[in-house]
């Protein structure tokens, strides 16, 4: 398993583990399967996202395939410079339960620690994928609150904790 930094040329094959991703799990994105299939150009958008600096995608490649990813969008306004997010993390579950999710932490908090000025992460998860919570909990992460009826999905409702990983104690 190789964590590495996704670049350009990458864009197809993370846009295939974005669709996989939203068919498994939509409960989890914001973007619906739907939503995500009517762009015009969804790769070329992708791989212009993997070369701005305002974001780190980080890919778990096995078999010359990403099967897990995860990235680290940062904030451009001085007031928030110092708050990074954590989007779009996604690990197939042909790789689930084998450290691929923890890896990848790892990896975007030690970017987010070298680019110096990042103080914190913040991240929303749906409260019941309680596997990803046990591991942002194991990371260091912790919950400031809970969004009732975050997301709606076909009539249905779904809570999402938001977590914080300080990265310096103060």
């Amino acid at each position: 398993m190789d964590i590495r930094l996704l670049k350009p040329d990458d864009a197809n094959m993370y846009w295939d583990l974005r669709l996989e991703a939203l068919s498994n799990n939509p409960e989890a994105f914001a973007t619906s399967y739907e939503e995500a299939m009517s762009k015009e150009d969804p790769v070329r958008e992708i791989s212009k996202r993997l070369a701005d600096s305002d974001s780190f995608t980080f890919g778990a490649i096995w078999d010359d395939e990403i099967v897990g990813m995860m990235t680290l969008l940062l904030q451009d306004t001085s007031k928030l410079k110092h708050v990074a997010h954590l989007i779009g993390v996604y690990v197939s579950p042909v790789v689930r339960n084998k450290g691929v999710g923890g890896q990848l932490l790892k990896e975007t908090v030690e970017k987010a620690k070298e680019e110096g000025y990042i103080e914190k992460i913040n991240l929303s998860v749906v409260t019941s994928n309680e596997s990803a919570i046990r591991l942002y909990e194991k990371e260091g992460f912790y919950t400031w609150g809970i969004e009732k009826k975050a997301l709606k999905m076909n009539g249905v409702y779904y809570d999402e904790a938001h977590m914080t990983l300080e990265l310096y104690d103060e």
